[in-house]
């Protein structure tokens, strides 16, 4: 198995350091944890982590903000960093963060599943795709679908048995969009029917595999 590179996280709650551990893992990547901004400055060096997760409030003199801008300044505008809150939730956090050079932004608490799909969809836009295949990240039959990105970010909400509703508030956008992009993402996969989708999604590794079965639940109850 390919070393792919490594993952900093700067955050010093441990449901974020847990499950940034599992998607460096499924990754075949290394983990760099540390807990404030200050000491991530003083990590860095000279080596570009492959994805850095970022939460927005640390302690120290160093917020998550810079850390970012810190880590763009450094190595390039291309590094996808993942800012991640509990607190800073609202849409205006959210889309501050992503003006501010950020890939994705996502609040606490985290899903394991949901944080594996934003990573590879990052990497993928990074161009740093290429880095993982060599390792654990096995080319898939539903990789060939040619899934959007918005289309993956729906199938690991699918897969964690979000309902349609749910799904349109976690993403910003309307109930009905979310159902064209659910026909979507079937015609693509070859599904009939959104618990295939799920399933597909498990193969994927885009949830754990203690909540397959509320997935597949919530998703037949949604047929």
């Amino acid at each position: 198995m390919e070393y792919c590179g490594n993952v900093l996280v700067v955050d010093q709650d441990d449901a974020t350091r847990a499950a940034a551990a599992h998607i460096a893992a499924r990754l075949s990547c290394e983990v760099t944890f540390v807990d404030n901004g200050d000491a991530a400055l003083d990590v860095l060096g000279a080596d570009r982590p492959l994805l850095a997760i970022v939460a927005v409030e640390l302690s120290g003199t160093t917020s998550g903000f810079e850390v970012l801008r810190e880590l763009h300044e450094r190595f390039g505008d291309d590094v996808p960093v993942i800012l991640v809150s509990g607190k800073r939730t609202g849409t205006l956090d959210r889309v501050a963060g992503l003006m501010l050079g950020a890939d994705d932004y996502l609040v606490k608490p985290l899903e394991t599943g949901e944080l594996l799909a934003r990573a590879r969809r990052s990497l993928r836009r990074s161009g740093a795709g290429g880095a993982i295949a060599n390792g654990s990240e096995k080319k898939r039959p539903v990789d060939d679908a040619h899934l959007s990105p918005r289309e993956y970010e729906i199938l690991a909400l699918l897969a964690q048995g979000r309902s349609q509703r749910e799904i349109a508030s976690t993403l910003v956008i309307s109930p009905k969009t979310v159902a064209t992009h659910i026909q979507h993402l079937l015609g693509k996969l070859g599904a009939h029917s959104r618990a295939q989708a799920v399933a597909l999604a498990f193969q994927l590794g885009l949830v754990d595999p203690d909540v397959r079965a509320h997935g597949l639940v919530e998703a037949l109850a949604a047929e």
